[in-house]
């Protein structure tokens, strides 16, 4: 399946995901137009930088009207690729990967997990929210039997890398990965490390700058 592909820089794409989120929140309210104020308040961001970030994708309101909220918001679900459907496993299920496997809104958001993977031989044949958990010895092949995307990664840092080459050989396209270890792949896969200590620290550090000045 052909998905195109934006060259959007980094800043940008981390706050997609937030006016998603944020332009999803006035649909639910049942508000019909925003602003680039609006959104700036709700984002943290001034209006002159949402106008911005909008123009990288050739303008998407009128000036003096605002933006259509369910016209803006089916757009950046296109850009954010979620108007396709994904075929996604997770290979290890402690508290972070049941706890993923059971967010029951990643099938209506077009993620669907299809199986997740273990070494504890006590844990293979039990099933988490009705998926299957297999021997992570079978992965390679399931990957290519069912045409898998995207790899979750909830194993021990020290077994993160090798889970990593071994979904790459298999074709997979993108990685998730919540081990406490960047990984690293070829260029044509993408891989997100969601390291959650880079988060904590990340706010500690805010916290400890506040508190300095």
């Amino acid at each position: 399946m052909s998905r195109g592909k934006l060259n959007v820089r980094e800043p940008l794409l981390r706050r997609l995901p937030r006016y998603y989120r944020y332009l999803n929140e006035l649909k639910n309210m049942e508000v019909k137009r925003t602003s680039s104020l609006e959104l700036g308040e709700r984002m943290g961001i001034t209006s002159s930088q949402v106008r911005q970030d909008f123009n990288c994708f050739g303008g998407l309101g009128q000036q003096g009207i605002g933006y259509e909220v369910n016209a803006l918001l089916g757009r950046i679900r296109k850009i954010l690729g979620l108007n396709s459907r994904y075929k996604v496993i997770i290979a290890g299920v402690g508290n972070i990967g049941h706890s993923l496997a059971s967010y029951s809104e990643a099938a209506s958001e077009g993620f669907d997990i299809l199986a997740l993977f273990d070494v504890n031989p006590r844990l293979i044949g039990c099933s988490v929210n009705g998926i299957m958990i297999y021997d992570i010895d079978d992965m390679k092949e399931f990957i290519r039997e069912k045409g898998v995307e995207i790899g979750i990664i909830c194993v021990p840092k020290d077994r993160a890398q090798a889970t990593a080459d071994i979904m790459i050989e298999a074709g997979i396209k993108g990685i998730w990965n919540f081990a406490d270890v960047d990984l690293y792949g070829p260029a044509e896969v993408v891989i997100e490390n969601a390291c959650l200590n880079d988060s904590l620290y990340t706010l500690t550090c805010r916290m400890n700058i506040l508190q300095c000045f």
